[in-house]
């Protein structure tokens, strides 16, 4: 790689601040300038100037901007961006309700724009790997995966609930480790702590290979957990993506001699590994392949229509619990509804 890049930033809040950081230490990118409304109070920009406007930053002379607004602003600061031909990396989820996310998608689609979506999961070092173990075959057939990403509740969230914010991490990862589309959702959500919208959701899914899923996911829990575990003919996965730790637990292979186990017509527990993985930081890691992507050395990004599908599980999630029924994954009527 020989031409740099030059990079811009939009907001520079909690989460911006740490894109600010990477791109300001990202090789061959260079961090021209942020816009933040609010200004740089904490001083979180790295040096570079900070700006009103999206045209200020554009006028810079930009090859592509990460979007960490809130949600609700997605659409609005990625359409700009689009239409000045500037490629985007935008955080997750990729906006509030599917019509925007579409028009995102097409937006940039159109003009042949490479443009991501922030779904940082991706990038943690164990779902890495069982992603690349469970595409060599080594669990065999999956038969489930079930996810638990519960914690007290991010004072910096205040305009989606934990179905949009937290449980489209859980969908997103799903999908793109066993490589699976969302058949249909049952969903049941919760209103706990007296906020707008939901901080409980519990979900039963079917993904296309017939394989179940559930995600337990809440902003109610003083216990901060990351939990996703898959299991197959050949034993579970575990991921913990707090500490990027992986282990396997496999089915037994030693034949027993105890009689009351041998009536037991199933798996029994057998060996257990924890894998050694080289834990590099997951927002570096992702900077580093939409960085790649852009030069046209490598594909391996969220795309914002993998993003999209992610929205359309999330709205037949709400429209499950909102209805009491089974949704399927196809979103037609989800758009007209509004979610």
């Amino acid at each position: 790689m020989t031409a740099g890049l030059r990079a811009g930033l939009i907001g520079l809040g909690s989460m911006g601040r740490h894109h600010a950081r990477v791109l300001a230490g990202l090789e061959n990118v260079t961090l021209v300038g942020v816009v933040d409304p609010m200004g740089d109070k904490n001083g979180w920009a790295q040096g570079a100037p900070v700006l009103s406007t999206v045209e200020e930053l554009i006028a810079l002379g930009i090859d592509y901007a990460v979007v960490a607004c809130p949600t609700a602003l997605h659409e609005e600061v990625g359409l700009q961006l689009a239409e000045a031909g500037v490629c985007a990396l935008i955080e997750k989820p990729v906006a509030d309700t599917v019509e925007r996310a579409r028009r995102l998608v097409e937006a940039f689609e159109s003009r042949g724009l490479v443009a991501g979506v922030g779904h940082i999961e991706r990038c943690n070092p164990a779902l890495r790997s069982l992603r690349t173990r469970l595409e060599a075959g080594e669990l065999g057939e999956v038969f489930q995966v079930v996810t638990r990403r519960q914690g007290p509740f991010p004072h910096r969230i205040a305009d989606v609930g934990v179905v949009k914010d937290l449980a489209t991490h859980d969908i997103d990862l799903t999908s793109w480790v066993t490589g699976q589309s969302y058949v249909s959702v049952a969903a049941h959500t919760a209103h706990k702590s007296g906020r707008p919208h939901e901080d409980m959701v519990s979900v039963a899914g079917l993904l296309s290979d017939g394989s179940m899923v559930n995600h337990l996911v809440n902003w109610l829990s003083p216990l901060k957990e990351r939990f996703t575990s898959v299991t197959g003919e050949r034993g579970t996965f575990i991921a913990d993506t707090l500490t990027a730790d992986l282990t396997f637990h496999s089915n037994a292979a030693v034949a027993t001699e105890w009689e009351a186990l041998q009536a037991f017509r199933g798996v029994s527990e057998g060996d257990m590994i924890r894998y050694a993985i080289p834990k590099r930081e997951p927002l570096l890691v992702e900077h580093e392949l939409f960085r790649d992507a852009v030069l046209g050395v490598s594909q391996d990004i969220c795309t914002l229509r993998e993003g999209l599908r992610t929205v359309e599980v999330a709205a037949a999630i709400l429209e499950s619990a909102r209805s009491g029924l089974t949704v399927t994954t196809s979103t037609g009527e989800l758009a007209a509804h509004g979610v």
